[in-house]
């Protein structure tokens, strides 16, 4: 029966990161990577732009070569679902009827696209985009593909949008609220965003709502909306956001649940600063993982981005490893669409007010956020500089005159200089 001295269940970013960072540190146990795809650890971002796009092969979006993991002696379990965990044996149970015990327990399952419930919701020709495999399906069904639809107006689905339109189908769009991006920035950027799409040729629409998706012979041959109308294509890509898999682990008594994310957000399972679960030696990392965030005014909340799963995974490797630390880390992350390189530093969630900063028919602009005066966050378009220097503002929580943020001939390095000095 096996048994490593750490356990990770999950074997994308976070999980890779905790492995590597163990090592780092000179951890000197055994350490598992169980992972449900039968790949090494691979980048996750890629998939819905330069991988789907064809830019990149599958070995340049590896976290790392083949052979780094067997020097530093981190056994890698590929094609293997951790189904059931036993907490107080120290147990984990996969889908083949395997048996893992473990010393600690790194749980970095991410989560599954979340699924359509209307008819025709399991189509073939319907998409989601998380795994190399399903962006495989999806490269492999093009060559017979003309239009595609695109449900969700979020990065992924815009991603996906942007990258199928260079390669020359018809794609629409398709959004339930009333703008893209509503849920994670402001209307200044939703509107930018919607306007570059349509001029690329993207038939994207929003404030309508899938009725279900039609069928011919097997297939998806079309979407229908609620209004009546029919969309025909012979692809859907559903891009609504995922559900995190911790199912295993709220079935063995963790903390965790939908109460814990307000909005209808599936909430993960619950972890302190530190990452553990309310289950002993079992910590939680990267999308599912609810947390409380002194960038979201301390709320409960999961965040799904690279950022989140590094940071996370190096908080429970010093843990591990004798330096207890806390995690605090100022949210990042970024998406690529056509040739508008967007970065976003902080949480706009709560804003009250926005300054836009630039120019955005220049195709170079930033909007700031606000809450009661304090800069909270920035979307920052083709403008690098106002990111990196925007940072120092986030993380400080400053106050600077809406007027004197939106003076681009005032560097934001120099605003963040004179607030920590004043």
């Amino acid at each position: 029966m096996a048994r490593y001295d750490v356990l990770i269940v999950g074997a994308g970013h976070a999980g890779a990161q905790a492995a590597i960072v163990l090592r780092q540190r000179g951890y000197a146990g055994t350490i598992a990577l169980l992972g449900e795809e039968p790949d090494l650890p691979y980048e996750r971002p890629p998939l819905s732009k330069d991988y789907l796009a064809g830019d990149k092969p599958f070995e340049r979006i590896l976290l790392r070569p083949a052979g780094f993991w067997d020097e530093r002696a981190i056994t890698l379990l590929p094609g293997r679902q951790a189904v059931s965990v036993d907490a107080e044996a120290h147990r984990v149970v996969t889908a083949d009827d395997g048996c893992i015990h473990y010393g600690t327990l790194i749980w970095a399952t991410g989560g599954a696209p979340r699924r359509l419930t209307c008819a025709g919701h399991d189509l073939a020709g319907v998409h989601g985009v998380r795994t190399r495999a399903d962006v495989d399906r999806m490269i492999a069904e093009l060559p017979s593909v003309e239009r595609v639809v695109v449900i969700g107006g979020g990065y992924i689905g815009l991603e996906a949008a942007a990258v199928l339109t260079k390669l020359g189908k018809h794609v629409t769009l398709i959004e339930a609220q009333d703008r893209v991006l509503a849920r994670v920035a402001g209307e200044p950027l939703s509107r930018f965003y919607e306007a570059e799409h349509r001029a690329h040729g993207v038939d994207l629409r929003t404030g309508v709502a899938v009725a279900c998706i039609e069928e011919r012979e097997g297939a998806a041959c079309g979407v229908r909306l609620l209004d009546g109308e029919m969309l025909p294509c012979e692809m859907v890509i559903v891009g609504i956001g995922i559900v995190p898999a911790v199912a295993a682990l709220l079935a063995a008594g963790a903390e965790g649940g939908d109460r814990l994310i307000s909005g209808g957000s599936p909430g993960g399972v619950a972890v302190d600063a530190q990452c553990r679960t309310s289950l002993p030696d079992i910590f939680a990392i990267g999308d599912c993982a609810a947390h409380a965030n002194a960038f979201a005014e301390g709320r409960t909340i999961r965040l799904e981005s690279v950022q989140n799963a590094n940071d996370q995974a190096a908080v429970v490797a010093k843990t591990l490893t004798g330096t207890p630390d806390a995690y605090h880390a100022v949210p990042w992350f970024w998406s690529n669409q056509y040739d508008l390189k967007l970065q976003t530093v902080g949480l706009s969630t709560g804003y009250d007010a926005t300054v836009v900063r630039g120019d955005p028919a220049e195709r170079s602009f930033s909007v700031i956020y606000l809450k009661a005066g304090h800069v909270i966050a920035l979307d920052c378009v083709n403008r690098v500089r106002d990111y990196v220097q925007g940072r120092l503002l986030v993380t400080g929580s400053a106050r600077v005159d809406p007027v004197t943020l939106g003076d681009t001939s005032i560097d934001l390095k120099t605003m963040a200089t004179a607030v920590t000095d004043s």
